[in-house]
């Protein structure tokens, strides 16, 4: 299939490594609007014959790729998408999915209407670690989930249009989390309350750090605390999570740490616990992060399925995110009513 890629900064690399692994896959177009950053790209991974230019509907006129990959910045994605959609491609973009729910149920309508499909790059989804603690929570181990814990701690000095964000970490990092929380426990968000601040010393202009509590579906319980300015024993990038189920507990370091128990017996105060075994990857899982998200929504489109990160869903990680953004704005919980009625 050929692709054409929007958006040709840091970000980028991470889609064209994972092209580069994929045979059957053809980039015949790169725009940017700085064109040397265009050309910088198809140099650097050797696109010879790609297509390097500034004008996104002119580059798809010319080239009439199958697909777009949607890698700018959140504030240009309403023109790719309608841009990309209008001339007949799928598009699989970048989170967040829009910067607004009206813009996110504006896409879905669009894609729905053109017959074309429209996915998220959520590639934390497609990482061995979450894999491992959806199949945990689905054999039933710990029983019933109650509440998923999730501490993010790094301090990365990105530079560039971040550090000026608003909303910084709840909308171009958090969502990773959330996406994934949504994916280990199965449950949907209910309400939320999030606080968020600055913190001293903090190099963004603001909203490097937030505290989370989102209500679920089920009655499971979601808590999130994260920093993009909390220099020393950082995190994982994928945080480190807690799932506490009604007969035991689980925990990830985000890397290769696993560990759960769950109680086999109580003579005291505090009950005896035994280890249990953390079920290794389905056979049939896909993995692979950003390669991961590509190979599933190609054999979507070839299989006549839809692919693992549908627009239609990922308009509720984007509700977490933009719910949190509104409590944190108001200092109000804020409910998810409306997204969910349609999401069903």
């Amino acid at each position: 299939m050929k692709v054409a890629l929007v958006g040709c900064g840091q970000m980028s690399r991470g889609w064209l490594d994972a092209c580069a692994k994929i045979d059957d896959l053809e980039i015949v177009a790169l725009v940017d609007l700085d064109l040397a950053a265009a050309k910088r790209q198809a140099a650097a991974f050797e696109l010879a014959d790609v297509l390097c230019g500034t004008d996104l509907a002119a580059v798809l006129e010319a080239t009439h790729p199958d697909i777009v990959f949607d890698v700018t910045v959140p504030a240009a994605r309403h023109g790719v998408v309608e841009t990309a959609i209008g001339h007949g491609c799928h598009v699989l973009t970048e989170k967040p999915m829009a910067t607004s729910l009206a813009d996110a149920r504006h896409f879905i309508d669009l894609a729905a209407a053109k017959g074309r499909v429209h996915a998220v790059v959520q590639n934390r989804r497609f990482l061995a670690g979450i894999r491992r603690l959806r199949r945990f929570v689905e054999s039933g181990a710990i029983g019933a989930l109650t509440a998923v814990h999730c501490d993010f701690f790094i301090g990365p000095h990105f530079g560039g249009f971040r550090e000026d964000m608003d909303h910084v970490l709840l909308l171009d990092m958090a969502i990773h989390t959330f996406d994934a929380a949504r994916y280990v426990s199965g449950a949907v968000p209910k309400a939320v309350y999030c606080h968020e601040t600055n913190p001293k010393g903090s190099w963004y202009r603001t909203g490097a750090a937030a505290n989370a509590i989102f209500e679920m579906s089920g009655g499971v319980v979601l808590t999130y605390r994260g920093s993009w300015a909390a220099e020393g024993l950082r995190t994982s990038w994928e945080s480190v999570w807690r799932l506490v189920g009604e007969n035991g507990t689980l925990t990830w370091d985000g890397a290769d740490g696993f560990a759960a128990e769950r109680p086999i017996g109580r003579t005291g105060l505090l009950s005896e616990e035994t280890s249990i075994e953390i079920p290794p990857l389905d056979p049939g899982d896909r993995i692979g992060g950003h390669e991961g998200v590509i190979r599933d929504f190609l054999d979507a489109l070839r299989g006549g399925r839809t692919p693992e990160c549908p627009g239609t869903d990922n308009i509720r990680s984007l509700a977490m995110v933009l719910g949190a953004i509104r409590s944190a704005e108001t200092g109000h919980r804020v409910t998810y009513n409306d997204v969910m009625e349609l999401s069903a």
